[in-house]
């Protein structure tokens, strides 16, 4: 058995949905709301958060292309929304395949 993933394994979980776009009530607690995407493609795995609050917002992306994670701070949540979801749609139009989309994982 290979640890390396099979390529010609279908690893179909799902078309992106359009209602995706509208995520807005994941685990919120005192206002702040979390969002994670793992991503794959070929050999990689990336990762897409997003945490909002009534003060501003946060975007957190793990490419393996990249030495280190990239956060972007925003005073706008609804901006920051946004630029997650044009975000997450163009990597999709880039040939990646989306994993998970929910809640952080722990554990």
């Amino acid at each position: 058995m290979s640890s390396e993933l099979d390529d010609s394994q279908d690893w179909e979980l799902g078309d992106f949905d359009e209602s995706l776009e509208e995520f807005d009530d994941f685990d919120v607690r005192d206002g702040v709301t979390h969002r994670t995407v793992i991503l794959r493609k070929e050999h990689m795995v990336a990762l897409l958060c997003l945490k909002t609050a009534n003060v501003g917002a946060a975007i957190c992306r793990v490419d393996p292309r990249e030495s280190m994670p990239a956060v972007q701070i925003y005073d706008d949540a609804s901006a920051a929304q946004e630029w997650f979801t044009k975000s997450l749609r163009t990597s999709l139009e880039n040939g990646w395949y989306l994993v998970y989309d929910g809640l952080p994982l722990k554990g």
